[in-house]
């Protein structure tokens, strides 16, 4: 007969039958149980203060022997050393988790990868600076006035048609500059909304006819398909109107310190900072090292695209 943990309770009426006087042997006919589980539990899990028979006490003893019996890893070393190197790599946990059981590599859990992580840390390692540090988290007051510069013109994200703001139609991206520490130096983002899929392109200033020359190359070499591009208003778009008129690319601009209306590439911006911290400047960085960056991300799998990766859905979907 296979055996079976006590449950809570059963332990809170062997507690309660103890205390009425009732022996061993009743106690286990009446649970259906034998004589000596209940024997073995009265001697095992008794409060060690007093040697009384106390339900709260007895089912923490048994938890906390039952975790000490599963310390030892189930895992090969193999097995850990990926794990780890998907963790240098920036994956998060879930991340790991997820990816691993859909490909069928290996059946490991998130809280399983944060236990390591923390013991990593306790010991002295540093795989814990590769998660993901968020940093203090502010909104920008909704009266606050926008005094960078203003120009006419600009269609606004109110007018984005709602196929485009649901994700329904492949080809649609957002985009800002991230900035280095020099105020000049800076990388253009682009991300496309419905697969994630990333581009990063160093910019040597933050300027509007930089940021034209960088975007009309990528789209006359076929490397973007772009239908609709919805930016922030940093007078380094300002130059919007010769993009849509030589590619006939409609723009969108969401509104002053709105970034959540661009969550999209407010999110990628923030995972780029995980290669790129704030007050690191820009002037070193080549777009070698960009695409290195960009490789990553976008063969990162994404939780919101069923642990696919953005390399895939874009393939999926810029080839369809």
């Amino acid at each position: 007969m296979e055996y079976h943990q006590l449950t809570y309770r059963e332990r809170y009426l062997i507690a309660r039958h103890k205390s009425s006087g009732k022996s061993v042997r009743a106690i286990a006919r009446m649970l259906r149980r034998s004589p000596s589980t209940i024997s073995r539990e009265l001697r095992r899990n008794a409060d060690s203060s007093d040697g009384r028979y106390r339900v709260d006490k007895a089912n923490s003893y048994a938890r906390a022997r039952r975790w000490r019996s599963r310390k030892g890893t189930q895992f090969e070393v193999a097995q850990v050393e990926l794990v780890y190197e998907l963790m240098k790599r920036r994956w998060s946990p879930e991340q790991i988790s997820r990816r691993l059981r859909k490909v069928g590599q290996l059946s490991i859990g998130t809280t399983t990868i944060y236990r390591w992580v923390r013991r990593d840390r306790a010991a002295g390692g540093s795989l814990w600076q590769r998660t993901r540090q968020l940093s203090r988290r502010y909104r920008k007051g909704y009266r606050v006035a926008d005094h960078r510069g203003r120009m006419r013109g600009k269609t606004p994200i109110s007018q984005r048609p709602a196929r485009v703001s649901r994700r329904r139609e492949f080809g649609h991206w957002e985009g800002d500059t991230v900035m280095g520490k020099d105020g000049r130096h800076c990388l253009l983002t682009l991300v496309e909304r419905m697969t994630r899929w990333t581009r990063i392109i160093k910019l040597p200033a933050r300027q509007a006819s930089e940021v034209n020359k960088a975007l009309s190359r990528q789209i006359r070499l076929g490397l973007l398909k772009m239908k609709s591009l919805t930016l922030d208003n940093g007078t380094e778009f300002h130059g919007f109107k010769q993009l849509q008129e030589e590619f006939g690319i409609q723009i969108y601009f969401a509104r002053p310190y709105h970034s959540w209306e661009r969550g999209t590439n407010e999110n990628t911006n923030g995972l780029i900072r995980q290669y790129l911290p704030k007050g690191m400047c820009f002037r070193g960085v080549t777009q070698r090292q960009c695409d290195a960056i960009e490789r990553e991300l976008n063969d990162r799998p994404r939780k919101v695209l069923g642990f696919d990766t953005p390399n895939e859905a874009y393939a999926r979907w810029c080839c369809a």
